[in-house]
Parts: C-alpha cells; sequence; structure tokens
C-alpha cells in the first residue's frame, strides 16, 4: 500500500458512498486510475466490505458494555468453540482474543442494562467454555466507527 491508497481506504472509511468522480478528487488522481485502485484493494483483501454508521440509539441498541470472558480451556477445540457461537450472538458486535489475564474482550450492544443483563446470564455465560466474566458499562461513546 502506497500513499494514495491510503488516501483510498481513509476516505472510504469515512464515507463509503463517495463516487469514484468524488474519490478520485480526494486522492489526486482521475477516475480510471482510482477504480483501478480500488478495485485492486478489494481484490487484495484490504477493502473487506462496505457498511453504513448506524444510530444505535435509534435502533434499540444503545447500551455498550465491554466483557471480560475468561475461558475454562484455550486449547484449539474449546477457542473454535467459543469463536463459532460468538460469530451466532447477535448483541455481541465485536469479539477480540487478547493477551492480557483474561482471554476475551466483547463488546456488547443491547436496548438497556436490564437487556443487558439477560443476555449475560442466559447468552453469554452460556457460551462454550466460558468460566468468567467481569462488565464495564460504557457511559458515553467519544469516537466510534
Amino acid at each position: 500500500m502506497d500513499q494514495i491508497d491510503r488516501k483510498i481506504v481513509n476516505a472510504l472509511s469515512t464515507n463509503a458512498r463517495l463516487s469514484m468522480a468524488e474519490l478520485a478528487i480526494k486522492v489526486g488522481l482521475s477516475k480510471s486510475p482510482t477504480q483501478a485502485r480500488v478495485k485492486k484493494l478489494e481484490r487484495d483483501g484490504i477493502i473487506l466490505g462496505y457498511g453504513a454508521r448506524i444510530n444505535h440509539e435509534k435502533t434499540g441498541s444503545g447500551h455498550i458494555a465491554f466483557v471480560q470472558v475468561t475461558l475454562n480451556d484455550t486449547r484449539a477445540n474449546a477457542l473454535n468453540a467459543f469463536n463459532a457461537a460468538v460469530k451466532q450472538t447477535p448483541e455481541i458486535s465485536q469479539c477480540h482474543m487478547m493477551a492480557a489475564s483474561f482471554d476475551y474482550l466483547l463488546k456488547v450492544r443491547t436496548k438497556d442494562i436490564s437487556a443487558y443483563r439477560r443476555v449475560l446470564g442466559e447468552v453469554i455465560s452460556a457460551l462454550p467454555h466460558v468460566a468468567q466474566t467481569s462488565t464495564f458499562v460504557a457511559m458515553e461513546s467519544v469516537k466510534e466507527y
């Protein structure tokens, strides 16, 4: 990736609905080379897809909790089972394996604290190999993409 590719990625991460003409102006190229670069970034797996930024308050998922998860088994089969289950859990918007005193950090979106409590007790705690959780509730989102 060169400097122009970085400009393309940054521009599209801010506004994925830019036309090729608008993107070309932003990165200082004509439309055809810009389009070729975007297609190459997609083929190379740098641009994975396009999405919308959502107002989660208006969709009923404005409550954010971060959950530290410790597993009772960290062998490959256990990790794979946990990962697969997380991917099937819509309330979990992000999941990161950590190099820390716990195994995973989850970002969980729900309507409110009551809904979160239900998800924690009935869903997250029941995920494969979960031994312990610890919750941190976000009071405000200052920056989010």
